[in-house]
């Protein structure tokens, strides 16, 4: 991995798992967040993952995507790595990310409870969701299995672009992004490096058979139109779950699009309702404050 990016992303917060990989954890926000007492994030409101016990984690940050809406830095991404084995991830699990929380440990910081801090340094679940493309990562199926069998739950993001990977990887809950309604509007907004739009459709097709999410990330201006389509995709499908999520005015976004390409959740919210009026979805919570909808599909 080139040191440059390697550098700039430890100095953002990025734990590596290995000096030659870019396998590598970072907690989010919702984590220290909750970790202090605060509030945990959508995930725990919609399928009830403690926030402060959840690794935010990826075994590859190579991505074969440049989607315009995506926070991370396409800068910061390795052109060339050896992949980390998936026992060395494992191993590594627990001591980044206590390292990578020292500083809202009980001792040093007052809002964190020793409860709350040694649950914290007992994680019970993986966010295969830091950066890049985890799919890319030719021995996923053998680490999100390893991680099961210690007692992880693990969910997996994925842009949908490997089916085949996708179809050998058995997490508690896998993902696939749906971020346009056609394959012109894909194109445009997510950039793919190579065509991709039919592989995602193959993906989504694979998600009715088990515990799955579509998620839609909603750009004003951009892909915020013909929910139809969207709702035809998401019915043949038959994902579990649909996630309809504005769009965040952050990170490296903020270098490709305005504050305005930013809904806000009323936007977010009546564009949900739309999709879930002409298919078999149905509003089941949703969160203001990250401006996301989930739906669910009815029985």
């Amino acid at each position: 991995m080139p040191s440059a990016p390697c550098e700039a992303l430890r100095k953002q917060g990025y734990q590596f798992f290995s000096k030659a990989s870019s396998a590598a954890l970072k907690p989010c926000m919702w984590c220290k967040r909750a970790l202090a007492g605060g509030e945990m994030c959508y995930k725990h409101q919609f399928y009830g993952i403690d926030s402060h016990r959840c690794v935010q984690m990826t075994p590859t940050l190579r991505c074969n995507q440049r989607c315009l809406f995506c926070w991370r830095s396409f800068e910061h991404e390795p052109q060339e790595e050896v992949e980390c084995p998936p026992e060395t991830i494992l191993a590594g699990i627990r001591k980044y990310q206590k390292k990578a929380l020292a500083g809202y440990n009980a001792i040093l910081d007052n809002t964190v409870t020793e409860e709350r801090w040694q649950e914290a340094l007992d994680p019970k679940h993986v966010a295969i969701s830091l950066s890049g493309e985890p799919t890319l990562y030719s021995r996923l199926p053998e680490l999100i299995d390893l991680f099961s069998s210690k007692g992880y739950t693990t969910f997996l993001v994925s842009n949908g672009t490997n089916p085949e990977m996708l179809r050998r990887c058995r997490p508690f809950q896998t993902y696939v992004s749906l971020d346009a309604p056609d394959a012109e509007i894909y194109k445009a907004v997510c950039r793919p490096l190579g065509d991709s739009w039919d592989r995602i459709r193959e993906s989504l097709s694979l998600l009715g058979s088990r515990r799955s999410a579509i998620r839609v990330t909603l750009v004003r201006g951009l892909n915020d139109f013909a929910p139809e389509k969207y709702a035809a995709m998401l019915q043949d499908s038959g994902a579990m779950f649909a996630e309809i999520k504005g769009y965040m005015y952050l990170g490296y976004s903020r270098n490709r699009l305005a504050k305005e390409n930013m809904p806000d959740h009323q936007h977010v919210r009546a564009f949900a309702e739309r999709i879930a009026a002409v298919c078999d979805y149905r509003f089941r919570d949703e969160n203001k404050l990250s401006r996301v909808v989930c739906l669910e599909r009815g029985r």
